[in-house]
């Protein structure tokens, strides 16, 4: 039987310019499919969202497949949707991707990652423009300048993509992740991980998650952070450990 997989984007890029060089890479005798975020449904985001909305999406888009169990990669928001999936639904998850989730529970959080989330509060009250350059900011270590924005006009997508991460963010301050459920899930977990990536919030991350689940692997990317992802930039590289992380969980 192939490999089946789900794959969860970020709150900025739609699932199929983010993960489309990744899925070539990853063959034809892998059953890929790209997702977008519950998030991005319509045209605003649901008043009363949380990450339910992303755990129930995807079980609705395995159910609708037939897919009793398959392979869960998330990167960034899309990376706090599958933690928040497999909390619910362990017994459908063979293998769990991480790529720097955006969130993971709010329990046990260093000082230096509690002073991160009150500065994400802070600029969310920013006008769009100035909301999404220290949203960047944030997520790189400091002195990485970000990448510049892209010439010409804004793709439509873009203008729901602010709201969207201040609805995800809020979702975050308020959702109870269960540790104990994830602490009980005995299947591999991959966590992706960028070396310019922001280290108070993904790095800390990485280090809470390794001391919740018993089969807990850390890949780190030299040269690469939020915004120039594995996924993105070393498309094969990923392929290749996905694929044997998915052996070694099938197996």
């Amino acid at each position: 039987m192939p490999h089946r997989a789900i794959l969860l984007p970020g709150a900025v890029l739609p699932a199929d310019l983010a993960y489309g060089g990744l899925i070539e890479e990853l063959g034809p005798d892998v059953e890929a499919v790209a997702k977008d975020l519950a998030l991005y449904a319509t045209d605003e985001p649901p008043p009363d969202y949380t990450l339910d909305h992303e755990v129930e999406g995807v079980l609705r888009e395995a159910d609708e497949r037939g897919w009793e169990r398959f392979h869960l990669v998330g990167y960034s928001g899309g990376g706090a949707a599958g933690l928040a999936f497999t909390a619910r639904h362990p017994d459908r998850v063979s293998s769990l991707t991480l790529m720097e989730p955006a969130w993971a529970g709010s329990w046990d959080q260093s000082p230096a990652e509690q002073a991160l989330w009150r500065e994400g509060a802070r600029i969310r009250s920013l006008p769009a423009e100035q909301f999404m350059a220290a949203f960047m900011r944030l997520n790189l270590r400091p002195g990485v300048e970000p990448p510049p924005p892209p010439s010409g006009d804004p793709p439509p997508w873009m203008t729901k993509r602010p709201p969207g991460l201040r609805a995800l963010t809020r979702a975050f301050e308020s959702y109870d992740l269960d540790r104990d459920a994830l602490a009980r899930f005995d299947r591999p977990v991959h966590y992706v991980l960028g070396a310019l990536s922001n280290p108070d919030q993904y790095q800390e991350i990485a280090t809470r998650l390794a001391r919740v689940f018993g089969d807990f692997t850390l890949e780190v990317y030299d040269g690469r952070h939020h915004f120039d992802p594995p996924h993105r930039a070393e498309p094969g590289r990923l392929a290749r450990s996905l694929r044997e992380l998915w052996d070694r969980a099938d197996a």
